[in-house]
């Protein structure tokens, strides 16, 4: 699926914002250690991506009932479910100049229940005329996300007889209802009945 740029600004698929405060300390020095350990913006990429999904757990792997959402709080307490990895990750790419996004999937059970919004991240590397999206929501049993450019490799690839869909938007924000859900909920179990069930 080609991804596509929702915000006709590029700049707002580099600016901060309060999900997105890549401004904060906690963000910014472990940008420059995994900058440092690569030196180029692919090589960084990678690594930036490789370290949000395999270093902060999902939250419903580890079990973990905070809600965290700030990519700045979900690097200091190292936990989040796929949407507040993503707002790391995107800030990550955004402290080193990589325009990143937001991007969304609607998935269910295997039975086709109990709907949910699944959060992604999109990014364009310096020179690419297109987005690519990648999935930083951890591998854990089977699922196995990796850094592809070329060809993706999400965690879930939709299942539309179940009624999953694939969002082709490229959000520079998180959508009010997915923001309204992370920031008011108390624990992760009221979350997920809060998250929306569809863009």
């Amino acid at each position: 699926m080609q991804p596509v740029q929702q915000s006709p600004d590029d700049y707002a698929y580099l600016a901060s914002s309060e999900a997105i405060d890549h401004w904060q300390p906690q963000v910014l020095d472990t940008s420059e250690t995994l900058w440092a350990a690569s030196g180029d913006a692919y090589s960084y990429a990678e690594r930036a991506f490789v370290f949000v999904r395999d270093t902060i757990p999902h939250s419903a792997d580890s079990g973990d009932p905070r809600v965290s959402w700030r990519a700045s709080e979900v690097l200091a307490t190292r936990n989040g479910i796929c949407h507040a990895k993503s707002h790391a990750l995107v800030a990550l790419l955004r402290a080193q100049g990589i325009p990143a996004g937001l991007c969304y999937q609607r998935l269910t059970d295997d039975d086709g229940s109990h709907p949910l919004v699944h959060g992604l991240v999109a990014l364009r590397l310096p020179g690419a005329d297109r987005w690519s999206r990648l999935d930083p929501r951890g591998n854990v049993g089977g699922i196995d996300a990796r850094f592809s450019l070329d060809e993706e490799r999400l965690a879930f690839p939709v299942r539309p007889e179940l009624g999953e869909v694939d969002y082709p938007g490229v959000h520079a924000a998180p959508p009010p209802a997915v923001l309204d859900a992370l920031r008011t909920s108390a624990d992760r179990t009221e979350l997920w009945r809060r998250l929306p069930a569809s863009l």
